[in-house]
């Protein structure tokens, strides 16, 4: 039976707003309202009865999905230089140990002897060594595998191929599909949810440097499968291929990728509304709908075949770019490149309303937003219900 949409009065807890001043006052403040004091001190719900079991339920949930939202927005608006690779990973570990999760953390060696030539790449350039972090929940009543996995470049900078000065420090928002992901499993642990969700967060620091990748490099995947490098700043594919080809291997039977993956996507659908696009029509339709059922505006998307030719390389087996027009498609098209046979896959580009550079709008706050934290949460209860996957 298909799990009943969220209601709608313990809907406005999961999605409340906050303000993240934990840098503010010499650190003196929380991180949940100024001078330590938390913005909402009690919340009264109307329209249930304490005793309804229901109602209690969707209290929980709201609850747990809001304070997990409200991880992944903090961990969107923290500097990037307090949250590298390395301490991204060390967060996930931590929530992992308390929730029960079981939790593997690859650094550069383990990266290297496991061929991840996609992360490597891109993580080449900085100080900072790339992760890939996989979080495992697991559930004894679970007759489904939901895979999902986000890209977690925790600053970009664009690499060689240098992004041009105006609004860069917004580039520490490129890790919103990894605090996404991360952020929904430890939600399903939370809820019990009957459904073995494992999380890949693919991280790395996209930086320039004397052993930075360049343009016309070419990278060996974790697929074996070669990729021409043509520009530098198109790095979230390559991080989010090799971890996509990771979450293959173990034939869930679903993956779900979230990323803050290209400014073509913004200029389609706006800076409110993620893209949809998958291999499967009937599951990007079900994504879409499970977007609209936690309020998170979302579009579906095609994946255009014509326009995988456009990334033919005479040098390696693909190239990370293609045509300029429709590149949004196109990203989706060489992420599809990298996800094993014969398993449904869907695709969120968040790029849009990831991180909200104006006033709070709705149950949106000013900076990390958390997209796609509460469509995820959705996908996974609907996943183990089996009317997913």
């Amino acid at each position: 039976r298909t799990p009943p949409a969220p209601a709608r009065s313990p809907r406005a807890c999961c999605s409340a707003r906050t303000r993240f001043d934990a840098y503010k006052d010499n650190g003196k403040n929380s991180g949940n309202g100024r001078n330590g004091k938390a913005l909402l001190a009690e919340g009264v719900l109307l329209g249930g009865k304490p005793r309804d079991k229901a109602f209690k339920a969707a209290v929980e949930r709201a609850t747990a999905v809001a304070e997990e939202l409200n991880r992944a927005r903090d961990l969107i608006n923290t500097p990037p230089n307090d949250l590298d690779p390395e301490a991204f990973a060390a967060v996930a570990q931590a929530a992992a140990k308390e929730h029960g999760i079981k939790v593997q953390v690859l650094d550069e060696k383990a990266l290297t002897k496991g061929g991840y030539g996609g992360i490597l790449g891109v993580g080449a350039g900085s100080a900072a060594g790339p992760r890939l972090v996989k979080l495992s929940y697991t559930s004894s009543k679970a007759k489904k595998h939901l895979a999902l996995v986000g890209k977690g470049i925790t600053y970009d900078s664009g690499g060689i191929s240098l992004k041009p000065a105006g609004h860069n420090e917004t580039m520490k928002c490129d890790m919103s599909g990894a605090a996404a992901v991360f952020a929904a499993v430890v939600a399903a642990a939370r809820l019990g949810l009957e459904v073995n969700v494992t999380g890949w967060l693919a991280l790395a620091e996209n930086m320039p440097s004397g052993s930075a990748t360049r343009p016309g490099d070419v990278l060996r995947m974790y697929s074996g499968k070669t990729v021409e490098v043509l520009n530098t700043d198109a790095e979230g594919r390559l991080v989010l291929a090799d971890a996509l080809w990771a979450a293959s291997a173990e034939k869930p039977d679903a993956i779900v990728d979230v990323a803050t993956l290209t400014g073509a996507m913004v200029l389609a659908l706006g800076n409110r509304t993620f893209g949809i696009m998958a291999n499967d029509d009937a599951f990007r339709s079900a994504v879409h709908e499970a977007a609209e059922e936690v309020g998170e505006p979302a579009w579906q998307m095609p994946l255009p075949e014509h326009l995988r030719k456009g990334m033919d390389s005479a040098t390696a087996d693909i190239a990370n770019m293609g045509e300029r027009m429709g590149g949004g498609l196109v990203a989706g098209l060489f992420l599809r490149e990298f996800v094993g046979e014969g398993i449904t896959w869907a695709h969120l580009d968040i790029a849009g309303p990831a991180f909200n550079e104006g006033g709070p709008f709705g149950y949106t706050p000013k900076g990390g937003t958390g997209s796609a934290v509460r469509t995820l949460v959705r996908i996974a209860e609907l996943a183990a219900a089996g009317e997913i996957g």
